[in-house]
């Protein structure tokens, strides 16, 4: 990965098919995802994304979402999902997701995705999995992903997911208040924290956490800048400068889209490359050479 020819690093991007057949979540659900968002494509899998990110000399953190618990759906393999990330590690970097539910089974497979498979941090996300972040029963995960040192992304505020479809689709907004990440900052003062989103209608919330932890990030990731709230695009100036991320929930929504309309905003010209990718190379801990081979199997 060579970092200084990357125009951004693209924080927030899904992985929706493995290559075989398998999406990342039922018909029904995607279908209703890409109608909230206006984006109705087919299910785009690790390498349709590789050749979408280096084409726009873009790097991108790429992970699927494990809800079997909730939604009855398989999740794509973290396993798969890595080793093919790693034959286009010039542009991809793969986080996993586990759900806390799994328990020990869980715990025990993010030390194998990061020591063997080359994951580089593991994406939670409440609605769709059905917890609270604070729940006691979800650290014994976090105490792994603490100990092996890489960030956890959680999805807060208003999802998507289950938009206009009857109830939902059973996806609750409850669980994704950020306030919630207080607690899992306090008890987890080694785990990088990223909340992903503006955290509609929670946003005060999200920016109060994220000034009160160092270790706490927001990506921007879901939402078209143009409908920031005024308080997010003052943080961002200001004292979240250095923790602000660019995310853009590509394929929902593009980052062609997202830079477009970020370009009108009023964001201080030393702070665009830190949101764009330089507060992503730190946050990663990335380098010119830190593309790993995955060496499971």
């Amino acid at each position: 990965m060579n970092l200084a020819d990357l125009v951004a690093i693209d924080m927030h991007v899904h992985i929706e098919c493995d290559g075989h057949g398998h999406t990342d979540m039922p018909d029904e659900f995607r279908e209703a995802a890409q109608q909230h968002f206006g984006a109705v494509h087919e299910p785009l899998d690790v390498a349709a994304v590789a050749e979408y990110y280096r084409a726009r000399s873009m790097a991108a953190v790429v992970f699927t979402v494990d809800h079997e618990t909730t939604t009855g759906h398989p999740p794509i393999s973290n396993r798969l999902l890595a080793e093919q990330a790693a034959e286009h590690a010039d542009v991809l970097i793969p986080f996993a997701s586990l759900d806390p539910a799994r328990g020990k089974d869980a715990v025990r497979e993010a030390r194998i995705l990061v020591e063997d498979y080359g994951i580089k941090g593991f994406k939670l996300h409440p609605n769709l999995q059905s917890f609270f972040p604070n729940d006691p029963s979800a650290y014994p995960l976090y105490e792994q992903i603490q100990e092996l040192r890489v960030p956890a992304l959680f999805h807060t505020g208003q999802s998507g997911i289950g938009a206009g479809m009857p109830g939902s689709g059973g996806i609750r907004l409850k669980y994704s208040n950020p306030l919630a990440l207080d607690d899992v900052a306090v008890d987890f003062p080694a785990m990088p924290i990223i909340m992903a989103h503006p955290s509609f209608p929670w946003q005060d919330e999200a920016l109060a956490v994220a000034a009160r932890h160092t270790h706490v990030y927001i990506d921007l990731s879901g939402w078209s800048p143009k409908y920031f709230p005024a308080s997010l695009i003052q943080y961002a100036n200001t004292m979240l400068r250095d923790k602000v991320l660019f995310g853009s929930d590509f394929p929902l929504l593009p980052p062609d889209r997202w830079i477009s309309d970020f370009a009108g905003l009023e964001i201080k010209p030393e702070v665009r490359p830190k949101i764009m990718k330089n507060n992503a190379i730190r946050l990663l801990q990335l380098t010119d050479a830190s593309a790993t081979e995955p060496s499971g199997a």
